[in-house]
């Protein structure tokens, strides 16, 4: 299966729109345009992982919408990115990470994912 995991901090992050003041919203507003994104066929990855971390985490539950699967990041966004990263890959599937962050993209390619830059992701949805 191909998967996509998305840094919902630093997606949100990667364009100047005021998100600092309102980053619940920012959030809700990505998962909707991600949910979009999937219904017209946009993105054709098999599942979506957004992963939320502090006060984003009050802008989407966590839980499934279609092809979204939104998780909270207990503590650090970047270490729930690595894990998740980490269980996909053992049970066999495809990961591509979008993200910008140099640590993380260093992090989640020595697990085994390709990375993708928040431009890419941001021109698709």
């Amino acid at each position: 299966m191909r998967v996509l995991v998305v840094d919902g901090a630093n997606v949100v992050g990667s364009r100047p729109d005021g998100w600092w003041r309102d980053r619940a919203g920012a959030a809700a507003r990505l998962h909707a345009a991600l949910v979009d994104a999937t219904l017209d066929a946009t993105l054709d990855h098999a599942e979506i992982v957004l992963v939320l971390e502090g006060a984003a985490r009050r802008g989407q539950e966590e839980g499934v919408t279609g092809r979204i699967r939104c998780v909270h990041a207990v503590g650090s966004g970047d270490d729930a990115i690595v894990e998740e990263v980490r269980e996909r890959r053992v049970a066999g599937d495809a990961v591509d990470v979008v993200t910008a962050d140099r640590g993380l993209r260093e992090r989640v390619e020595a697990a085994g994912a390709s990375v993708i830059g928040p431009a890419w992701l941001q021109s698709r949805i």
